[in-house]
């Protein structure tokens, strides 16, 4: 006992001498969380639940062994740190066993080495990963009414929102012009109050609102004055996701005294909780995340949103599977929670998701139908073509071209960069008055400190007949999305169309001997841009998409599973945006945003996967997925083959022919997943199965990070790709090898499948039984064959096909690799 006590004051005694600078540390420890408990512990009784029941949450049991894993967490650190030397920021209790601390290294290290500590962690950053879809994904008349209308569409499935917050004054989320909003029974989240008004953030549609920053604050991170401690958005991100999935049904979409549509939501009648992590100005903190994941889950929701992701792959665990952040929404998974992540905003570049597990729903962002084009006409008659949402010139007359390089106030105005038009103080309002305004496109732009919507404040401030924002020199990587504006404006952004406006304007314009402009005879007219044209090359998938393969390490050696999983629309959608919202500079001060990125396109497929567990409430999370995945298209509205954007070798945005690695299983298909006839199911065990059949991954580790253990012969018999999702991802395919998944019928009547395959020729892929007839509620199992023909050092790709008698199509891609 004198050897125990004398460790652990060489514990004590250590930290006091060196602390260093402290990071925030998740530690992970032996013991299972209450999600999973099943007995053991004298005097506490099993808390963990079968999928098809309801956990109380208020249960004595629940609560008691609750607070013995609290109570346990903190009588480690009583005992092994100094009082003062560091903080807990969280208890992780329902989903991962384990906690949060703000400590140094040195401590860390310690904390590593002490009895029942199982995984010791730093803290990461995440990061954002930033109307008219309903109509284009066919929900008012193919799903809507199987659900009883749009005003049922989501009823009492809640939708948790890991975001910036929510702006609950939006008509999108306002209770009070919809039919009364009864209790959830199930959901038992809390809501905070508005520190200002004293309100709350609830109202009915809103069940509940939390905002987590214990981790951003220990990092001297947060600032409360610019943050906001509250769960209100103080940047847009949280209130744009939020409306996707579940704003209300029919919600006028107006700007600068135009409408542009009705917005509503995927399942305008599913409630919405809140869960802030995400920060105006440096993101969030994975400890953070997992806290709001922790809690909502326990908190009851169905459906969780994940609009945010790491920097980077995990450094700390051997493979991207195994960190806090998955294991947190594998457990949720458990749970019975669907759980939807955005892919990542790093395409279109290859191995580029941030989104890794296959327990989680991968959405890539794809362009639907609606496209924002204008026109530029000058007085030479060449029509040049630009962006820009806004209204013609006035009766579509044109006007003098003045150049903000030639209505400069002094010779200082130089230093201010004043040629992109951000400051209407150095520009000549009495040269200007009446003219179209020409402004550069500077690097400003990108860095954010620079807008459309100031160039047009600036143009209307000095009485301008419009504005032409044009871009001189190339910026790859750069996306230009339209913006709404109140007067006639366009961005040009092909660089030699600039040239033509700028050759045009300097030869139209007379200077004298000092180069000084003394007359604008250049004129153009601007075209109205406020009508969006409809294409039936759609989808595509979107430029800044992540690509493609999933990877299994921070060495990006790539994975036996297939990412992402699904396309959904994520260029350009209209949605709610908080007023005080600082995420998109040109909607500055505005209710509506439309804005891009694989955030967007995640909420559709939680909204999707609301009205999917309305009609099926018994369904898992896994099941939900294949609904999804296996009945997605892989032909666009023109019935061509799905293509994606891409950079030519001149940085030059293309058309290619899009695979798997751009859009999972194809573009989200709601009707068709309302009724799936087959779906491929997959256990919380068979994912940890998945995980133990890792090659280089001890199963220790698996065990330390989930909770779970691995059987002995896991590795011998099980290989990642036999995970039963509905996909077949093979990166090393060497020799012949056969991989079996199961289907189980979830139709009303028994039908009978043909299943066909297609294949690219470098590798053959057989499957077995050629037809197979399932029974309502039965499983069969179906084996592909799967053989290298050649070595080519590159994916080939293809799909088994099984059409059923009764209108059922089930889809399951397949990517391989031939290895020597």
């Amino acid at each position: 006992m004198k050897a125990l006590e004398l460790a652990c004051l060489l514990l004590i005694i250590v930290p006091q001498v060196v602390l260093g600078t402290h990071d925030v540390y998740i530690v992970t420890m032996e013991g299972e969380p209450v999600v999973s408990y099943r007995g053991g512990v004298e005097g506490f009784p099993a808390t963990a639940i079968d999928l098809d029941e309801d956990m109380d949450i208020t249960s004595e049991a629940v609560t008691s062994y609750s607070l013995h894993l609290r109570r346990y967490h903190d009588k480690l650190l009583d005992s092994l740190l100094v009082e003062g030397t560091y903080e807990k920021l969280y208890s992780y209790h329902h989903l991962i066993n384990g906690f949060a601390v703000h400590m140094s290294p040195l401590q860390a290290e310690f904390l590593r080495k002490a009895p029942g500590v199982k995984h010791v962690e730093r803290d990461m950053k995440i990061q954002k990963l930033t109307t008219h879809t309903p109509q284009f994904l066919g929900l008012p008349t193919g799903v809507w009414p199987t659900g009883g209308g749009f005003d049922r569409a989501g009823e009492d499935v809640v939708i948790g929102f890991v975001d910036s917050g929510i702006y609950p004054q939006h008509p999108s989320f306002s209770a009070h012009k919809t039919d009364p909003f009864g209790p959830v029974p199930h959901y038992k989240g809390k809501c905070e109050m508005d520190p200002v008004t004293r309100r709350s953030f609830c109202n009915g549609k809103i069940v509940g609102a939390q905002h987590f920053a214990k981790a951003a604050i220990a990092a001297g991170a947060f600032n409360p004055d610019v943050d906001f401690a509250s769960p209100l958005d103080g940047d847009g991100h949280g209130s744009h996701t939020a409306a996707i999935a579940a704003g209300n049904n029919g919600i006028p979409v107006r700007m600068h005294g135009h409408e542009f549509g009705k917005a509503s939501g995927m399942a305008p009648r599913a409630r919405i909780a809140v869960y802030k992590v995400l920060y105006r100005l440096f993101g969030g903190y994975v400890s953070d995340v997992v806290a709001a994941i922790d809690q909502a889950v326990q908190d009851g929701v169905d459906i969780l949103n994940l609009s945010v992701g790491p920097n980077s792959p995990p450094t700390a665990t051997r493979t991207t599977f195994l960190n806090p952040f998955d294991a947190a929404l594998l457990s949720a998974v458990k749970a019975g929670v669907f759980v939807a992540q955005a892919a990542g905003n790093g395409g279109p570049f290859p191995k580029t998701l941030v989104s890794f597990s296959p327990w989680i729903t991968t959405v890539a962002a794809g362009v639907d139908d609606r496209r924002y084009k204008n026109h530029l006409v000058l007085g030479n008659g060449k029509l040049l073509p630009g962006l820009g949402v806004s209204p013609a010139t006035h009766e579509n007359k044109s006007f003098s071209l003045i150049s903000a390089a030639d209505a400069l106030l002094g010779s200082s105005a130089t230093k201010y960069s004043a040629l992109d038009c951000q400051r209407p103080e150095l520009l000549n309002k009495r040269k200007i008055q009446g003219k179209i305004l020409l402004c550069g496109y500077s690097f400003n732009y990108i860095s954010g400190t620079a807008s459309i919507k100031k160039v047009s404040e600036t143009a209307r401030s000095l009485g301008a007949a419009g504005f032409i924002v044009a871009v001189e020199n190339s910026y790859p990587g750069t996306k230009f999305d339209p913006v709404p504006v109140s007067m006639p404006g366009i961005l040009i952004t092909d660089v030699s169309r600039t040239k033509d406006l700028i050759d045009y304007y300097n030869s139209s314009t007379i200077r004298d001997w000092a180069g000084r402009a003394t007359t604008f005879q250049a004129t153009a007219a601007i075209a109205d841009g406020l009508a969006p044209t409809l294409y039936n090359s759609a989808p595509q998938v979107a430029l800044f998409s992540s690509r493609g393969p999933d990877v299994k390490d921070f060495s990006f050696q790539d994975a036996d599973v297939l990412k992402p999983d699904i396309l959904a629309p994520g260029n350009l959608i209209w949605a709610a945006w908080a007023p005080n919202g600082t995420d998109e500079a040109n909607y500055a001060g505005e209710g509506f945003a439309m804005v891009s990125g694989t955030s967007m396109a995640a909420p559709h497929i939680a909204g999707i996967a609301a009205l999917i567990k309305q009609k099926n409430p018994k369904w898992s999370p896994s099941a939900i997925k294949s609904a999804l995945m296996t009945t997605s298209n892989t032909l666009d509205k023109g019935s061509h083959p799905l293509r994606a954007q891409q950079y030519s070798t001149s940085e030059i945005m293309t058309l290619t022919r899009a695979t798997p690695f751009d859009y999972g299983s194809g573009a989200v298909n709601p009707k068709a997943a309302l009724d799936p006839g087959l779906v491929l199911d997959a256990t919380h065990q068979d994912y940890i199965t998945f995980l133990c059949s890792i090659p280089d991954v001890e199963h220790s580790e698996v065990s330390n990070i989930t909770g779970s253990t691995c059987s002995s012969s896991s590795k011998v018999q099980q290989r990642p790709y036999d995970l039963n999702i509905p996909s077949i991802t093979i990166s090393q395919l060497r020799g012949t090898q056969t991989v079996k998944r199961t289907v189980t019928s979830v139709a009303a009547e028994a039908e009978t499948y043909t299943i066909m395959t297609r294949m690219s020729p470098e590798i053959a892929l057989e499957v077995s039984p050629p037809a197979l007839t399932v029974l309502p509620g039965a499983s069969r199992e179906i084996t592909a064959t799967l053989t290298a023909r050649s070595v080519t050092g590159t994916y080939s790709f293809g799909e088994i096909t099984m059409k059923g008698n009764r209108g059922h199509l089930v889809r399951i891609p397949v990517v391989a690799m031939g290895f020597k």
